[in-house]
């Protein structure tokens, strides 16, 4: 039995694919999951039978083998991200866009710190 990894599923549609080591993506549906399983997540691993079906290779019978990669937490909470996300937006009105309007850059160090502000704001709102 192969061994390969979810790449989508929509749990609403009863249906996704699963990575088929060197060959095709494997249609499967609701229907051959394991009893008690409802949905299924990218990067989970599973181990599966096909067959060959009318649009490609349809997975018979699945066995989930881990729970998937598991989402990141939230750092912050809402107000906390609100703030920030309001304090860089002063940051970039007063210190940023007047310098980028006059011709130039800010300065290095506070264009480093800027932008790790900007990378965490949008880990955040990415997780």
């Amino acid at each position: 039995m192969p061994i390969g990894k979810v790449k989508w599923y929509d749990a609403a549609r009863g249906f996704g694919f699963v990575s088929n080591p060197g060959d095709e993506d494997v249609y499967v549906g609701s229907q051959v999951l394991p009893d008690g399983v409802t949905e299924l997540t990218p990067g989970q691993r599973l181990e599966y039978d096909f067959a060959a079906g009318r649009r490609g290779p349809q997975a018979l019978r699945v066995t989930v083998l881990d729970e998937g990669p598991r989402k990141a937490k939230h750092k912050y909470k809402p107000a906390e991200l609100a703030g920030m996300v309001q304090d860089t937006i002063t940051v970039l009105d007063s210190r940023v866009l007047p310098a980028l309007e006059a011709g130039r850059r800010p300065e290095s160090k506070e264009a480093h710190q800027i932008a790790e502000i900007l990378r965490t704001i949008a880990r955040e709102l990415d997780a």
